[in-house]
């Protein structure tokens, strides 16, 4: 934790559950706690966990330029957000190569919160807000709890009127256990979750609340790690780990198009007045890898890093890996070469151990989104 200067409210509540609070994003986060992660991920799968996700920077961007400057500065049109609305956008750099994600809420006219990953997105975008009337703050005391799964709706159904109504990608200001907080339909996980957002002095009350009044339900506390087996199942990136910053190219600087990452749903159709627009456009067709579905076969998993073959040609390489012991497969996110993109290809995995493995179609995990986007 050399690298922190960001404090969560619920250090206490980590080291309580076993946690050494590892970096990330500045941040002493809960990376494992005691309990076993595989009970962490059936949690979330069959029925809800609560993880502290406050290590994701908070920003506010206020004013009458504040619209424009996001208009410029991501993928999505954010104009067609409205108070109590929320998307999902890239970021890129002059090259058309994706540096951060974020989620856009729109909390009044002319005020927005972003949420960025661990990316640049939040640098770049107070170097362009200079000159322009946009106030700009990092919120650290906005803490972020993400209380994900199938019953974590019926959960806060008991607390918050009208939470069944709120459809997905949208936020409500409310109060939860006499507290204010700002719920929001989002989540890492592929599963139907909120995310609940807090005052900092607020978050051990909300947590242990949650954690008290939810035991019935089978709600539990889930380590930030969780999140990499549930992404493989759902296909979500984390950047920078699926990214080249994380496996370079040998002649190349670092950068990935939204066609490489598939990505590029994050842009709005018929926008292209945006930062990077006209390469990101240009390099269509020109993917130097994909990011692709691996089943391995067999219950072990694969490391981050390990290799895929096809006979003595490498044709890509293993970013995350995990079991389940829910679905009993062993599945993957790779970044594989465009010829072995497909589905059905056989390989063979070198590293940590070796294998056999064939390349899957993503997400693993409900194709359709029918869980994360249900009603009522």
């Amino acid at each position: 934790m050399t690298h922190s200067w960001r404090i969560s409210a619920l250090a206490e509540r980590h080291r309580a559950l076993g946690s050494n609070l590892e970096d990330w994003n500045g941040m002493g986060t809960a990376w494992t706690y005691s309990s076993a992660l595989a009970d962490h991920h059936e949690a979330i799968r069959t029925r809800a966990g609560l993880m502290d996700v406050s290590g994701l920077k908070k920003v506010h961007y206020v004013g009458p330029h504040a619209e424009s400057l996001l208009q410029w500065t991501t993928t999505r049109d954010i104009a067609k957000l409205y108070p109590g609305k929320s998307v999902y956008a890239s970021m890129l750099d002059e090259d058309g190569k994706f540096v951060d994600d974020c989620i856009v809420y729109r909390t009044g006219p002319n005020a927005f919160m972003v949420v960025h990953g661990a990316g640049t997105g939040h640098e770049m975008l107070v170097r362009s807000a200079q000159g322009r009337q946009v106030a700009v703050l990092f919120d650290d005391d906005l803490h972020d709890l993400s209380l994900q799964g199938p019953l974590a709706v019926d959960f806060l159904a008991e607390h918050v009127p009208g939470i069944r109504q709120l459809p997905y990608f949208h936020h409500l200001q409310t109060r939860l256990f006499e507290r204010p907080v700002m719920i929001s339909r989002t989540g890492y996980t592929g599963e139907r979750g909120y995310e609940i957002f807090c005052k900092a002095a607020d978050a051990p009350f909300l947590w242990d609340s949650i954690l008290e009044q939810g035991a019935s339900l089978g709600i539990i506390p889930c380590a930030f790690t969780a999140l990499d087996w549930l992404r493989v199942e759902s296909s979500l990136m984390f950047f920078p780990y699926d990214n080249s910053q994380m496996y370079p190219f040998a002649d190349q600087k670092a950068g990935d198009t939204l066609w490489e990452m598939g990505l590029d749903f994050t842009v709005s159709p018929g926008k292209q007045a945006f930062r990077g627009a006209e390469e990101h456009l240009r390099l269509r067709g020109q993917e130097r890898f994909k990011i692709t579905g691996v089943l391995l076969d067999g219950v072990r998993p694969a490391e981050a890093g390990d290799t895929l073959w096809q006979g003595n040609q490498q044709v890509g390489v293993i970013t995350c890996g995990m079991y389940s012991r829910l679905s009993k497969r062993s599945m993957a996110i790779a970044r594989m070469s465009v010829a072995c993109a497909a589905p059905g290809i056989a390989l063979q995995v070198r590293g940590s151990f070796e294998g056999t493995a064939t390349t899957h179609a993503l997400p693993f995990d409900d194709p359709q989104k029918t869980k994360r986007t249900a009603k009522g």
